[in-house]
């Protein structure tokens, strides 16, 4: 027998599931396809299915060719073989004599795989979605978030360019005394980039300005900005995911900079949270992230 549900305010939270017949939650994956980036995507999508059990979820590469398409399949032709899927589901179900009403709604949410907006991006998922001719809800990207200041944090923790907990008057060494958050997208994203940078710098405690990385030139500059405002020592930590940028173009960026550099977000488990959560507000079900200390 199930055990009876404790009463009062103490008790248990009953865990939320997918609801049944949910669209699928394709996830955009833009950049040049590859087993790291696979696995950095498979990664961001087991973390989503753990905090909702039941979530039916795809990848769909943006920049995969005709030739990789077996391996890494192309977001239109996702977004086109979930649509059959759930027709093929409805037309089984009559066959075996049940009543399956017509399915209503979008076959999927597509969530972009990007920390901050990309115009042109963004344009080439909406066409991809197009093109595949399903019924599919484009949701927006990740950020801005706490929940991306506390990765980015933990990402300059590991490179020993930030104390891990303020609280604990942890000292290291080589703490930057100034942050440079790298993004691409043009001025719109160094805007949004700007606004998580707020709550990294009240995190940190040290000045904290964003620059775009697609826009030659411009993390050197910010660096020397910084330097005349007083910082000395400087890191650069990248507002992306890893995929949208072109390989090599965050270091040199950083080399030009002569600025120490953290690891991109990549899988961070914030970053499955709030794939999951831009599906959920998608279809107006709860599964809102919540931010944690870093410790």
């Amino acid at each position: 027998m199930p055990r009876p549900r404790q009463s009062g305010r103490h008790r248990r939270p009953e865990p939320v599931v997918a609801p049944e017949g949910a669209p699928a939650l394709v996830l955009a994956v833009p950049g040049t396809p590859g087993p790291a980036v696979r696995s950095l995507a498979e990664e961001v999508i087991s973390i989503a299915r753990s905090e909702l059990p039941g979530l039916h979820a795809r990848i769909g590469y943006l920049d995969s060719t005709e030739a990789e398409a077996a391996e890494y399949p192309t977001l239109d032709a996702v977004l086109a073989h979930t649509a059959a899927e759930r027709t093929a589901r409805v037309e089984q179900a009559r066959a075996a004599g049940r009543e399956a009403a017509e399915p209503e709604g979008p076959a999927a949410v597509v969530v972009p795989l990007l920390a901050g907006p990309d115009s042109a991006l963004i344009r080439r998922i909406r066409q991809a979605v197009m093109d595949s001719r399903a019924a599919a809800d484009l949701t927006d990207v990740l950020g801005p978030h706490p929940l991306l200041a506390e990765g980015l944090h933990v990402r300059l923790s590991e490179a020993g360019l930030a104390r891990a907990d303020r609280a604990r008057l942890f000292t290291v060494a080589t703490a930057a005394d100034g942050i440079i958050l790298a993004t691409v997208g043009g001025e719109e994203a160094v805007q949004a980039a700007g606004i998580t940078g707020m709550l990294l710098a009240a995190r940190l405690a040290v000045p904290v300005m964003a620059a775009a990385l697609d826009q030659e030139g411009a993390i050197a500059a910010m660096a020397a900005q910084l330097r005349g405002s007083g910082s000395a020592q400087l890191a650069v930590a990248p507002y992306l995911i890893g995929p949208e940028v072109a390989d090599g173009l965050l270091d040199a960026a950083a080399k030009e900079a002569e600025c120490s550099v953290a690891e991109a977000l990549g899988a961070y488990p914030a970053i499955g949270k709030l794939v999951l959560s831009q599906y959920a507000a998608a279809l107006g079900i709860s599964a809102q992230p919540q931010g944690s200390p870093v410790h």
